[in-house]
């Protein structure tokens, strides 16, 4: 990444970090209960909160999972609850936060690094996983992708996996436009842009004028699945799921690919 880069990638982790410490435990309790009362939950629903990912992981029982902006830590400790010893990676003390009572309430053990993903302190020392795992609402906080993709990389072991799920591209272009003729948006618009916090609409509307906006950038299809493959991982599978209000168009995806241990030749020659 350029120092251009650098400096814009810093704006969106700046703003970003503000956005997601204010009122991100109140939205969480809100929206899932008392840590107490989510970790009653997970207990009984664990295996469906990874219902998308269990299929493409085997038994994680055993396996070091990472995952990567893993916000409220949901994903993380039912993880851990099938016996998967798992990093979470995030960016907020909030998060954090209820993620940790969550855990302690659980009964399992999770690590919680409060960090931005691209600056995470000591990195090399939380060697290396079997599987790393993304998902939702997660590479529009990058203004370049090889620099995410290279820390997938860099934290797989031989054999790792790497599983991201996250909203499609397409669904950027047709957003809110349900019942329309034609999509309103634009899905090469590479634009940064400001938006609301994801869980600013899990709050009641009283709640939510105080609240720090997200700077975002969208990416295409093309972009995610280059970028992957020059980080040096070999894409497995990319999975389409439709949208439950038009399942005529994609919602979301699953893209799973693995680290070789092969070197490839230079797509230009």
């Amino acid at each position: 990444m350029n120092l251009g880069g650098m400096y814009l990638q810093e704006q969106l982790s700046t703003a970003n970090k503000k956005a997601w410490e204010t009122k991100a435990y109140q939205a969480w309790a809100h929206t899932y209960g008392t840590p107490e009362e989510l970790a009653e939950k997970l207990k009984l629903e664990h295996k469906h909160y990874l219902r998308y990912w269990l299929k493409y992981m085997g038994d994680p029982a055993g396996k070091r999972i990472i995952n990567l902006l893993g916000s409220h830590g949901r994903k993380a400790i039912a993880l851990a609850l099938l016996g998967a010893e798992v990093t979470v990676v995030d960016i907020s003390e909030e998060n954090r936060l209820y993620a940790m009572q969550v855990a302690a309430a659980t009964g399992v053990k999770i690590d919680y690094i409060c960090s931005d993903v691209l600056d995470i302190p000591n990195e090399e020392t939380l060697g290396q996983f079997d599987i790393v795992l993304m998902e939702f609402g997660v590479l529009h906080y990058f203004t370049d992708l090889h620099a995410i993709f290279s820390v997938v990389s860099r934290r797989l072991g031989k054999d790792g996996r790497f599983i991201l799920t996250d909203f499609h591209p397409f669904a950027r272009a047709w957003l809110n436009t349900y019942n329309l003729p034609q999509p309103a948006g634009n899905y090469f618009d590479d634009r940064i842009k400001e938006g609301e916090v994801a869980f600013a609409k899990l709050l009641p509307e009283d709640e939510r004028s105080d609240l720090g906006k997200v700077l975002v950038r969208g990416w295409t299809v093309g972009e995610i699945i280059t970028a992957i493959s020059t980080a040096g991982l070999c894409m497995r599978t990319f999975e389409e799921i439709a949208s439950k209000a038009d399942p005529r168009f994609p919602e979301f995806y699953t893209l799973v690919a693995d680290k070789l241990d092969m070197e490839l030749s230079p797509l230009y020659r």
